[in-house]
């Protein structure tokens, strides 16, 4: 799979960035490289590897799911960018 130009320019729009010319180029090329790199790893045979969930081998131990916190709700909203008493209120980004 290789990106051009035009395809940068496409995702720079959708993710709302903006990219010059020169910026697009070098992003192209960051892109096809590693694009390269995922083809390389698709290659390696990994049917005889275990998955891991970490490279320690030590089981994680669970905790009991507590709230430590009550009450704390104006304290949270207090946070929307928008004033509302029940909920965040935050604009619109996706058309």
């Amino acid at each position: 799979m290789t990106i051009d130009l035009k395809t940068v320019k496409k995702i720079s729009k959708l993710a709302r960035i903006s990219v010059d010319n020169e910026k697009g180029k070098k992003l192209e090329s960051d892109l096809n490289s590693i694009f390269e790199f995922i083809e390389k790893l698709n290659e390696l045979d990994t049917s005889k590897s275990e998955p891991l969930t970490s490279v320690v081998n030590v089981k994680l131990q669970l905790r009991k799911d507590e709230i430590k916190s009550k009450n704390i709700r104006d304290q949270i909203l207090k946070n929307s960018p928008d004033e509302n008493k029940d909920f965040f209120v935050v604009p619109k980004v996706v058309e």
